[in-house]
């Protein structure tokens, strides 16, 4: 049974950083879709970054620079680093994993941020 736990999400004032977490088990992200989704008040759930394997990460062109997609395999954690963060960012992130990045059938339970003007 596959498994994504977050962490890592609360309160920040814009401007600042947070660093979420999502450790997986019953999957072995090294050879998996991984990724971040996101969904914003009233909104469809969004991608946020991906990568499968050891490719070149996938990031929403409105995101790059200052979101950042990373993952230890030793751990079999994938992280999202969010720098410089805004308001708008305020939304409840999702882990998400599977065969590949158009086929991500495994969620996390969510990891709400919230960022404060």
């Amino acid at each position: 049974q596959v498994q994504l736990v977050e962490s890592g999400g609360g309160l920040v004032q814009a401007g600042g950083s947070l660093r979420l977490s999502c450790t997986g088990s019953g999957i072995i992200f090294s050879i998996s879709a991984v990724g971040w989704y996101r969904q914003l008040p009233g909104q469809q759930r969004e991608l946020v970054a991906s990568v499968f394997g050891y490719n070149i990460p996938n990031y929403a062109d409105s995101l790059k620079g200052r979101f950042t997609i990373s993952r230890d395999d030793a751990k079999n954690t994938v992280y999202l680093q969010m720098n410089s963060l805004k308001p708008e960012d305020t939304a409840v992130y999702y882990c998400a994993a599977g065969p590949h990045i158009w086929s991500m059938v495994h969620w996390g339970q969510g990891t709400q941020v919230t960022v404060s003007s």
